[in-house]
């Protein structure tokens, strides 16, 4: 991510743009331009070498009009209070815009989680609920896993919230293993929600998938799937995925024209989305410059790994032959590149359209643990596929029938479904 770029100044800057066109009413628009609750806070936390080391949290807690708030928790180096701000806010309109009875919140932890022992990701999981159990619930503020961190860790963090409360909640968090009160289709979700996305996008431009070539930015949970379902689900190749080496410190591009094996892949990556050089160049892979992925001569690109990799300057790199984005990532995107996007005709799906599966199968997780009852993968994955879809349509009709860019489309979905949500509810009028 470009670190100058700042990701709530852009979310307000995509909000406002659409507010202009909708006429909102100003008061409408105080609400929705920042979050209704912000927590930021420290956690004191034991290392395994004795010293204490004391970690910054924060929650955010955008709008909760539609429902409790929902969103993961990033553990980052970089993360700041302003990161969080941003991706709650994009919570907000990615479950409106997806039809769920939720709201938008995130969560941090300012750390590298690469530089922690298991135990002590335990502790500082455990810190932050310690820090937070107050103020989240499965009727008020759900968190989940994101960047750095996983199921494990949502399930110590569901731990803690029982062992506070005096009772089994389940419902706290949702992105727990399987077995562990987690939902079947939840580690394929976001990433084959892309997928279910960009076959739509397909047929709405009616251009047939099979053999089409992507080419992918990130290889974390996300990406990997998006990879998958795009050479399983939909029958194309993708040529590259690009990542980044936690070792080298910079990116690289994996590249194979005939079609990586995203399961070879997958076997030779590490936690943290960092795959094996050596191991991949021995499979006949090339590797390349991390911004190579760009400009390869496919017909979509998928960046699916963090905030600001299309910017102004980086988006003239896009090769003229790409017809179509899906946003994997959360702000992929900047306004200064939508603008390149939008005069190139490009189709793009924006990123809280997108990337909504994961929080879709959330809120069938937090279904399911209510209910007590669990449902199959095939189940939960034709639900999945059946909400993403729908959503796809909603968004396209909008922008075919205002004529505007599919980004302000969905805007324009999410923001009418809260604002009605904020008007039966009496916030508004």
């Amino acid at each position: 991510m470009d670190h100058h770029i700042n990701p709530f100044e852009m979310a307000q800057r995509q909000f406002d743009e659409v507010a202009d066109q909708l006429g909102l009413d100003a008061g409408v628009r105080a609400i929705l331009r920042w979050p209704l609750r912000e927590y930021a806070f420290r956690i004191p936390v034991r290392m395994d070498d004795g010293s204490l080391k004391v970690f910054q949290g924060f929650r955010v807690q955008h709008n909760d009009a539609r429902g409790p708030a929902k969103g993961g928790i990033r553990w980052a180096s970089y993360e700041t209070m302003d990161t969080v701000r941003a991706l709650a806010t994009w919570m907000t309109w990615k479950c409106a815009v997806a039809d769920i009875p939720l709201g938008g919140g995130k969560g941090g932890v300012v750390v590298d989680p690469a530089t922690l022992s298991v135990t002590e990701k335990e502790r500082i999981c455990r810190g932050w609920v310690d820090q937070m159990w107050k103020n989240i619930g499965p009727r008020m503020d759900v968190p989940a896993p994101d960047v750095g961190s996983n199921a494990q860790m949502m399930g110590w963090m569901m731990d803690e919230y029982s062992k506070l409360v005096g009772q089994y909640t389940p419902g706290v968090i949702t992105g727990k293993p399987a077995g562990g009160g987690g939902s079947l289709g939840r580690t394929e979700a976001t990433g084959f929600g892309v997928i279910y996305t960009t076959r739509e996008a397909f047929k709405h431009l009616g251009i047939d998938p099979k053999g089409k070539l992507a080419a992918v930015h990130g290889f974390g949970n996300v990406a990997q799937y998006a990879t998958i379902g795009f050479t399983e689900l939909l029958g194309g190749l993708v040529v590259c995925v690009a990542c980044w080496d936690r070792n080298d410190k910079c990116s690289y591009t994996f590249t194979k024209m005939d079609g990586v094996d995203p399961h070879f892949l997958k076997s030779i990556t590490d936690q943290y989305g960092t795959i094996d050089k050596e191991k991949a160049k021995a499979a006949g892979y090339l590797i390349e410059d991390g911004q190579a992925w760009l400009s390869k001569d496919v017909d979509v690109l998928i960046p699916a790994a963090i905030e600001g990799v299309l910017t102004g300057e980086t988006a003239g790199l896009i090769s003229p032959r790409v017809k179509i984005i899906a946003e994997g990532a959360n702000g992929p995107t900047t306004p200064e590149a939508d603008a390149v996007i939008k005069q190139r005709g490009i189709f793009d799906i924006p990123d809280f359209l997108a990337n909504a599966g994961g929080v879709t199968c959330s809120y069938f997780e937090g279904v399911q643990n209510d209910m007590n009852f669990y449902w199959s993968k095939d189940e939960v994955l034709a639900k999945l596929d059946q909400k993403m879809t729908n959503a796809f349509w909603a968004v396209t009709d909008m922008s075919t029938k205002r004529n505007v860019y599919m980004r302000n489309a969905a805007y324009m979905v999410a923001i009418d479904r809260v604002v009605q949500a904020m008007k039966l509810r009496g916030w508004v009028w």
